[in-house]
C-alpha cells in the first residue's frame, strides 16, 4: 500500500440510518479499499448529542488521489445526511509548531520522537518568549523563533507577539500548534485564530493546586495521585475539549522534586497521545468533548 494513495475520511452528522452503509458502498463502488473503519453514535436519549461520528482509513485508486476528487465525490452525501465530512492524504506529514517557555520535558519529548519517526510529524518551528531551548532546536535543525514577552506585558504587547505567531503560522502552513508548558495566558482572539488546531497540555490538580510549583502543593497536602489533561485549546482557561488524560500514583516516600518528575513524565505521555491522535486523524469534535478513535 502506497501513503500516497491512502486517506482518512472522518465525518460527523446527526444520527440516522444508513449512513455506515451508504458511506461504505460508495467508497466500494469508487473502487477504494478500506483499511479500517471505526464509529459512535452519541445516544441523545442517555443525554447525548445525537450526533453519528466515524473514522475510515482508506485505499483510493490512483484516479482519485488528486486534491478535491474525493470531495466532489461526497457531495450527494453530505447533502443526504447533513454531513461535515473531510478527507485527509497521509501522503503528507502534518507540519507542527511547538511552543514552550522555561520548562523543556514535553518539547524534548517531541521533538525526539518526530526525529526518530515514533511521531510521523515534521516539525516546522519552534516559537519560546525566553531563549533557553534554542541550543536544543540548533541540535535537530528545526527553526527557533524567540519571541519575547516583558514580565508584566500589557495586553496590547501581548496581542502583538501573538499576531507575530500566527503571521508564523501562515507563513510555515502549520497544521497544529502544540503548548509544550508554554506558560502564557492566550488571548481570546488567538483562541479564535487557532480553534481545533492548538493542543495544551497541564497537571490534573486544576483546580485545586493553581499556580507556581503545584507538585509541591500537592506534595503539601499528601496527594497519592498525578495525573496530567491534553485539551484542546479555547479561550476558557484550560476547560477546552479534553483529548487524553492518565494518572501515575505516588506515595509518601517520594519528596516534591521527585514528585515533580513524575508528573513531568506523565505530561510528556500523555500530550504525545494527544498529538499523535491528532495527526492521524482520529480525534472528532462533540461539542464541548471529543470522540477519539484511538
Amino acid at each position: 500500500m502506497s501513503a500516497a494513495n491512502e486517506f482518512v475520511l472522518t465525518l460527523s452528522c446527526p444520527d440516522a440510518k444508513g449512513i455506515v452503509y451508504t458511506v461504505s458502498g460508495l467508497l466500494y463502488q469508487a473502487g477504494c479499499n478500506i483499511v479500517d473503519s471505526q464509529q459512535f453514535g452519541d445516544v441523545q436519549s442517555e443525554g447525548g448529542t445525537g450526533l453519528f461520528f466515524m473514522r475510515v482509513h482508506f485505499e483510493a485508486p490512483q484516479h482519485l488521489s488528486a486534491p478535491g476528487v474525493l470531495d466532489q465525490l461526497f457531495t450527494n452525501v453530505r447533502e443526504q445526511f447533513k454531513m461535515d465530512a473531510s478527507f485527509h492524504s497521509l501522503a503528507r506529514k502534518p507540519r507542527l509548531m511547538l511552543m514552550v517557555s522555561k520548562h523543556g520535558h514535553c518539547l524534548n519529548d517531541l521533538v525526539f520522537r518526530a526525529h526518530s519517526g515514533q511521531l510521523d510529524v515534521e516539525v516546522a518551528a519552534i516559537v519560546s518568549n525566553h531563549p533557553d531551548f534554542a541550543e536544543l532546536a540548533a541540535s535537530y535543525k528545526i527553526p527557533f523563533h524567540h519571541l519575547p514577552l516583558a514580565a508584566g506585558a500589557s495586553a496590547q504587547a501581548k496581542r502583538e507577539q501573538e499576531q507575530q505567531v500566527e503571521a508564523l503560522f501562515d507563513k510555515q502552513q502549520i497544521d497544529l500548534v502544540v503548548l509544550a508548558r508554554y506558560m502564557q495566558i492566550l488571548s481570546a482572539d488567538f483562541c479564535n485564530f487557532l480553534k481545533g488546531r492548538a493542543i495544551n497540555i497541564h497537571h490534573s490538580f486544576l483546580p485545586s493546586f493553581k499556580g507556581a510549583k503545584p507538585y509541591y502543593q500537592a506534595h503539601e497536602r499528601g496527594v497519592k495521585l498525578i495525573g496530567a489533561t491534553a485539551h484542546y485549546v479555547t479561550a476558557d482557561l484550560d476547560e477546552g475539549p479534553i483529548i487524553e488524560q492518565d494518572v501515575e500514583r505516588v506515595d509518601h516516600s517520594l519528596g516534591p522534586d521527585e514528585i515533580t518528575a513524575v508528573g513531568r513524565d506523565v505530561e510528556s505521555v500523555v500530550l504525545a497521545r494527544a498529538v499523535r491522535w491528532h495527526v492521524e486523524h482520529r480525534v472528532l469534535m462533540n461539542g464541548h468533548k471529543t470522540v477519539v478513535f484511538a
